[in-house]
């Protein structure tokens, strides 16, 4: 498809984007033995977006011969044009080295059939109804999102890209003295399905500590509200750095108003916080998403967002650089070829330190680990709202009973400064989306920290 691309690339004046863009996406969904779901899906068009004068036009269709690419650029043109701002021909976009190369990550592996496919699931469910008779529940759900693009812009920009993720999702029920407890866990990753799941034995571990975990708190106790001494988990750390610190440092939430744009210099976490939003699959190397060439054709650059405590940059997509005198940092991104791209964050984490788990949890005298996050929420002032629905009691250095769902809040600009150690152990939440206008793949990791923050509970 690139090179259908590029021989249109001879039309492309001024600042224009041509893409190409295909959403591959599968889900079986099983309960109890019963397959409910078996689905394939694939979204797929071409899209044009000019640049002129200041503002941006923009124009997708559902096919890709050459007439529909043609009739993009046309329709994008003439949309610029509608809403053209005169005298504004100043407002240059800032030039980037145009992004080069093939990406593809598709599984070398033999492809699975559709019913190979639901065997993987019923093999895993007869496992369970054997392995775990005491549940009153359990749900299977097997999931694959590709996203495949081919991009050519005006400044020269070339590049292709099929990047997969699957996911296993595992969520289980038991009864309780007062109702039905639920929890589940997610494996899986960056790869096609052929790349997790052909053998199931690797995640065995993994779901016996799901079902310990649930039988514990089945017979857990509620927190006690207030602000307390805690040590969350890395899943919890990475969602945190995605929704309570990433948003508010994207360049279109600075210009709209958000907290971090004040802040630039400023000490804004412990001296022991780094976090930054990462390219290729993260500083690692280990993350659940790729990405090398953003949806502008700017080649994505690391960002250090906050380094030793001190806030220092954002996140960019072109017009956001140009407006807050910047450089483009490769973070314009698409969910579907319908879509424009937008500022978003792809690897957002923050870094390791020195500190083991053990030595957090035995620092702590009386408060809670808090192992997992359901969902979250933040807002500009960078005040967020978890769930968590998997943790544990720490009293005297040691853990204790489980806990039921619970909530955790605060401000993090604030919350950080509270951190006083950080895990050495960075690990990546698996299949994370962002839900920013469009929903997008992106990957949100961290270690293991020990702070204060604001519990939800009891009174």
């Amino acid at each position: 498809m690139l090179d259908r691309l590029m021989a249109h690339t001879r039309n492309l004046s001024g600042t224009t984007e041509l893409r190409w863009h295909a959403n591959h996406a599968s889900r079986l969904f099983m309960r109890k033995g019963t397959l409910l779901e078996n689905t394939k899906s694939q979204s797929a068009g071409t899209s044009a977006r000019v640049y002129r004068d200041g503002v941006f036009g923009f124009a997708a269709l559902p096919q890709d011969d050459d007439a529909a690419i043609e009739a993009n650029l046309a329709a994008a043109a003439d949309n610029a044009a509608l809403v053209q701002r005169p005298g504004a021909a100043a407002l240059a976009l800032p030039l980037t080295a145009p992004g080069q190369g093939s990406y593809d990550y598709r599984t070398k592996q033999k492809l699975l059939s559709a019913n190979e496919r639901v065997d993987v699931l019923r093999r895993l469910d007869a496992m369970i109804k054997a392995k775990y008779p005491s549940l009153v529940n359990w749900d299977l759900m097997l999931g694959s999102l590709a996203m495949e693009k081919a991009l050519v812009t005006s400044e020269g920009a070339s590049t292709y890209s099929y990047v997969p993720r699957a996911t296993l999702y595992i969520g289980m029920s038991i009864q309780a003295n007062d109702g039905i407890v639920e929890l589940y866990d997610v494996f899986g990753g960056f790869g096609d399905i052929e790349d997790h799941f052909l053998d199931l034995d690797g995640i065995d571990a993994r779901i016996d500590e799901l079902h310990a975990n649930l039988r514990a708190k089945a017979e857990g106790t509620q927190c006690e509200a207030g602000d307390h001494e805690v040590v969350l988990d890395s899943s919890v750390a990475g969602i945190l750095a995605h929704e309570a610190i990433g948003h508010t440092c994207e360049g279109d939430s600075v210009l709209a108003g958000s907290v971090a744009g004040d802040n630039v210099g400023a000490l804004v976490a412990s001296e022991k916080i780094t976090l930054g939003d990462y390219a290729g699959r993260g500083p690692d190397g280990k993350s659940n998403f790729v990405i090398h060439v953003d949806d502008e054709g700017t080649p994505c650059e690391d960002v250090t967002i906050i380094e030793n405590g001190v806030l220092k940059n954002f996140l960019h997509s072109k017009e956001t650089a140009r407006r807050l005198d910047a450089a483009p940092t490769g973070n314009a991104r698409a969910f579907a070829f319908a879509d424009e791209p937008l500022v978003r964050m792809r690897n957002t984490a923050i870094l390791p330190g020195t500190d083991k788990l053990s030595d957090m949890i035995g620092a702590v005298e009386h408060g809670y680990y808090f192992k997992r996050a359901t969902n979250g929420q933040a807002d500009w002032t960078s005040e967020f709202m978890f769930g968590i629905n998997c943790g544990y009691e720490i009293r005297n250095g040691k853990l204790g009973r489980a806990i039921r769902d619970t909530t955790i809040s605060g401000v993090a600009f604030d919350m950080l400064k509270t951190v006083t150690h950080v895990g050495d152990k960075l690990e990546w939440s698996i299949g994370g989306m962002c839900g920013k206008k469009q929903p997008i793949p992106v990957g949100m990791g961290g270690p293991a920290l020990k702070c204060r923050l604001t519990v939800g509970g009891q009174g």
